[in-house]
């Protein structure tokens, strides 16, 4: 098993972030097995979908429709509407496992792998990649 993380920097406003080129890139020379990605912390989560078409700001606004940034939350310190940051792993998941084959992630011709921030007072994040052989 191989791992790394990563840190990324998502600053102070809500944020889709292509994790794809660093996710290639650690599998690139480990033949077939799974990588795993997770994000550790309780306000952040992972998807696949295209990105760079509008795609990602088709998501911040859908999220923003189910997830409002208003006062309705309990889970309420930090700034207006923090507690939906909290609900958001419930419907974008922490982790996700990729195949790879030949070194390669099987991803669609459209897919990229994203983290998915809404928390605007976590400006960093960590990622971490791990990959298991097959």
């Amino acid at each position: 098993m191989k791992t790394t993380t990563l840190s990324v920097r998502t600053g102070h406003e809500e944020r889709v972030v292509d994790l794809t080129p660093d996710a290639a890139g650690f599998v690139a020379d480990g033949g077939d097995g799974l990588l795993s990605i997770f994000v550790p912390h309780a306000t952040a989560g992972l998807a696949i979908l295209e990105l760079g078409s509008g795609s990602d700001a088709d998501l911040l606004a859908s999220l923003a429709h189910l997830l409002p940034a208003d006062d309705r939350w309990r889970h309420a310190h930090g700034s207006r509407g923090h507690g939906r940051s909290h609900v958001l792993p419930a419907l974008i998941p922490p982790s996700l496992t990729v195949p790879v084959l030949g070194g390669r992630l099987t991803l669609g011709t459209w897919q990229s792998i994203a983290l998915v921030d809404l928390n605007v007072d976590n400006p960093d994040r960590t990622v971490r990649l791990t990959f298991l052989p097959g």
